[in-house]
């Protein structure tokens, strides 16, 4: 059985998880879902949290529960903390997985892939350090797909979303490498499998070291919140790539 760390993208907590956990629990998995610094039920928690603290964070979190052979899952934006983790800790984990997201390169920041009206209307609505989440139809019309969330569940996931410190967009990812020969595997939802292979044949920076053996490439068509569309073959397709 294994050990999974999951980290939530912007704006959400470990309850995003709430739908993948049960059906790996109940498989015999280990399950522990994350809520960075200053969000969910950590909302209150004073500070400018930044991307070193989030990475900080889940260092602790390794270490205080003796967690090894970790399959250590990033949605969305948890790629930045998840990455330096990894980077950090190699010999903890065995295996990282990129769900619609991908690996950031040793000196990008979130902020980096970003459009340009996405930048100025993300600084613009900064509150307090933080950046509160847009509404659903800017989200869908920057990518972030909604594809198989009904209306219900948006109006659950924006009440319970909190806003994202925008350090962890703002601040650069600093890699040794050390992690880069971890075995890793993207998980590709609200954008085809296949445009994901013509950029990493196209040597695109951020897909080119994807063509490696190490990595492993699945495909899950839905948006991009697969957590909340289709929880339990999130569940399935995170549980195979751990048993690899």
């Amino acid at each position: 059985m294994s050990t999974f760390v999951l980290v939530p993208g912007f704006w959400l907590g470990a309850w995003a998880w709430d739908e993948v956990a049960a059906p790996l629990r109940a498989a015999g998995h280990s399950v522990r879902p994350v809520s960075l610094p200053g969000l969910a039920e950590r909302a209150g928690e004073t500070g400018e949290f930044g991307l070193a603290e989030h990475i900080d964070d889940l260092a602790d979190l390794l270490v205080r529960e003796d967690l090894w052979e970790v399959v250590l899952v990033g949605h969305s934006g948890a790629c930045a903390p998840v990455g330096g983790l990894a980077d950090r800790m190699p010999e903890r984990i065995c295996r990282v997985v990129y769900l619609d997201s991908g690996p950031l390169v040793d000196g990008s920041r979130l902020y980096d892939l970003w459009s340009p009206d996405y930048r100025r209307t993300a600084e613009a609505s900064v509150v307090d350090g933080r950046l509160p989440m847009p509404s659903w139809e800017y989200l869908d019309s920057q990518g972030a797909a909604v594809e198989g969330l009904d209306e219900a569940t948006l109006a659950r996931v924006r009440s319970l979303a909190t806003p994202h410190p925008a350090g962890a967009y703002r601040d650069e990812l600093r890699l040794t490498g050390a992690g880069a020969a971890l075995p890793h595997a993207m998980v590709s939802c609200s954008f085809p499998l296949s445009q994901v292979r013509e950029l990493i044949a196209a040597g695109h920076p951020y897909f080119a070291g994807m063509a490696g053996a190490n990595w492993e490439l699945r495909e899950l068509p839905t948006g991009h919140w697969p957590m909340f569309s289709r929880p339990a073959d999130t569940a399935a397709v995170l549980a195979e790539l751990a048993a690899l």
